[in-house]
């Protein structure tokens, strides 16, 4: 299990001790109402979400996987798998911190203003981190940056005193490793 060692400021858990991050894959049938019954039990019960990404994976099937990154102590968590398992039409929940390494990515999109040297220092530093600029006035730029969420945090506090003025992100997308699925 993970140790957060950098709290989201907008963590409800910052301050508190024995919280762990935790990242939950949920298959889920793809209809109407779905998502706001998991996001209601979390609501409902007082847990934070930190980031929550939501696609079809399965056409035929029609089933979408929920990938959830939520906090708190190891109890909690396993609380929460509990109650999301008896929410229908779920077909199954993972915790994916629980079961090894999986492989977490994100997207970002980050907006820079800047000239002269800052423009220089954020341009360099953006092929550094192998962001790519996918738009550019001779204000501004933006950033597009795929990478584990660290990677992000990373270049995002990186960004911020060279002009940063915006940022987009996608949350993160999970996926266990291995051959037995998630």
């Amino acid at each position: 299990m993970n140790a957060i060692a950098a709290l989201s400021p907008y963590s409800s858990s910052a301050g508190k001790t024995n919280t762990e991050r935790h990242t939950l894959s949920v298959l889920v049938d793809n209809e109407p109402g779905v998502l706001a019954r998991v996001v209601g039990l979390f609501s409902g019960r007082g847990y934070n979400i930190e980031s929550l990404t939501v696609a079809e994976v399965a056409h035929v099937e029609r089933w979408s996987r929920i990938t959830i990154v939520t906090t708190g102590s190891p109890e909690s968590i396993e609380q929460i798998s509990h109650q999301l398992e008896r929410i229908v039409p779920i077909h199954k929940v993972t915790d994916l911190t629980l079961h090894g390494r999986a492989i977490e990515r994100e997207l970002a999109m980050i907006k820079v203003r800047g000239k002269g040297e800052n423009r220089v220092e954020a341009l360099r530093l953006g092929d550094a981190f192998k962001a790519k600029v996918v738009d550019a006035t001779t204000e501004s730029f933006i950033f597009e940056l795929t990478g584990a969420p660290q990677k992000i945090d990373d270049f995002v506090e990186i960004m911020r005193p060279l002009g940063l003025v915006e940022l987009s992100r996608t949350g993160v997308a999970a996926i266990s490793r291995g051959a037995d699925p998630s």
